[in-house]
């Protein structure tokens, strides 16, 4: 009876899962995972080692004297480079433009032709001051004849009347006539020397025609083009324009910077100065003050101060973005004997094991150098001792550079 009971029931013995399947399937996935995991490990280890082995690149720089900077830094300051002589040239007429001989970057010489202007009206105008002047003095020729022709007949009614054959009134008919060429003569003298005048300024307008640098300098812009009208004012709106060009002269550039009226104290004519442009962050221009501006800006509580290069360059251009550090005077005496020995840029210095080091290049290989600072100068830090002027330095390269390691030079 119990098998009975048995046989009705569903038979389960069916779904039972075999152990040996199990097994095989969770082999394969662990076998796949530790796959996955070496693969991960082989390429982390190439990478480390193809790191390790790639020589990394730095930039250098040499130790500057120290010489060469003046005293300490007392005041930092920025601002731009400025001409002292810089001029948009425009015409002095209101013309249309028919040339124009010079661009952007070009070097002009004092007196040099910039443009050309219509001069057909002005042309026109000076053709007809000469056609008056011309027809007076011809009329001035006129009269002479007829003056020398009156003049013998007043001879003649002065010898009747001493003969008396001649009224009194006949001698002087001759006289007025006479006078009155003579006074004839003269107004078309004047006449002429008027139309000279016109002639001048007809002839001026001419000139005008013609623009001219007022001195020797570069193009820094081209302001008009052939065909446009060009006036001294703005006549006609945006329609015409008031220069032709803008000329530099690159003989006067100096820095213009503004000093906070606070700290004006430290600056005076003829100081010695550093300057750094923002293009060249690198080179140091020995400097002086030429000038500081004696009024102060209100809202900006500042003063203007002029600064002249002690050498001009030629990568020295107009609106250029620059530093300044004002140095003190040298010191002498006791002070000469701890003099740095050489600058070096702030950005070469490194901190390592809570020391300041510096990295130099020998042969493509670093060295390490523990040095003693001093003071700043501008974006320059003094050297103590450490290293020489001369030394090449690393003043960029990547982190965790070694002492003795191989690098490759930018």
């Amino acid at each position: 009876m119990d098998d009975e009971r048995r046989s009705t029931g569903p038979d389960l013995t069916g779904l039972k899962i075999d152990d040996s399947s199990r097994n095989d399937r969770h082999g394969r996935r662990g076998l796949r995972a530790g796959l996955f995991a070496a693969l991960a490990l082989l390429v982390v280890v190439a990478a480390v080692l193809a790191l390790r082995g790639r020589t990394p690149v730095v930039e250098t720089t040499v130790a500057r004297p120290a010489g060469d900077a003046g005293g300490a830094t007392l005041l930092n300051a920025s601002g731009y480079v400025t001409p002292r002589r810089r001029a948009t040239i425009a015409a002095k007429i209101t013309a249309r433009v028919i040339d124009v001989l010079v661009d952007e970057g070009m070097k002009v010489t004092e007196g040099q032709v910039l443009a050309r202007l219509d001069d057909s009206d002005t042309q026109r105008r000076l053709l007809a001051a000469r056609t008056v002047r011309d027809a007076t003095a011809a009329a001035i020729a006129n009269l002479e004849v007829n003056l020398v022709n009156a003049e013998r007949e007043l001879k003649r009614q002065r010898e009747l009347e001493q003969a008396g054959f001649a009224a009194v009134q006949a001698r002087e008919l001759a006289e007025t006539a006479v006078d009155g060429l003579r006074a004839q003569i003269q107004a078309a003298r004047e006449q002429v020397k008027a139309a000279d005048a016109e002639i001048g300024v007809a002839q001026q307008d001419v000139d005008n025609c013609t623009v001219r640098a007022p001195f020797a300098g570069v193009v820094v812009s081209k302001d008009a083009q052939v065909g446009e009208m060009v006036s001294p004012i703005s006549a006609g709106g945006g329609f015409t324009r008031t220069g032709i060009a803008t000329i530099v002269d690159m003989a006067s550039l100096e820095i213009e910077v503004d000093v906070n009226e606070s700290y004006i104290a430290r600056v005076k004519p003829d100081q010695r100065v550093e300057a750094g442009l923002d293009a060249y962050p690198d080179w140091h221009i020995p400097s002086k003050v030429r000038t500081v501006i004696p009024t102060a800006d209100r809202q900006k509580a500042t003063i203007k101060v002029r600064i002249s290069f002690d050498k001009l360059d030629p990568r020295i251009l107009p609106d250029m973005g620059v530093k300044v550090a004002f140095l003190a005077e040298e010191s002498s005496g006791a002070a000469q004997a701890a003099a740095p020995r050489a600058l070096i840029p702030q950005a070469a210095v490194r901190d390592v094991d809570r020391k300041k080091v510096v990295f130099l290049v020998r042969e493509n290989r670093l060295e390490r150098r523990a040095v003693a600072l001093g003071g700043n100068r501008g974006t320059d830090v003094e050297v103590m001792a450490g290293i020489n002027e001369g030394d090449a330095i690393v003043v960029k390269g990547p982190e965790g550079l070694r002492d003795g390691q191989r690098v490759k030079i930018k």
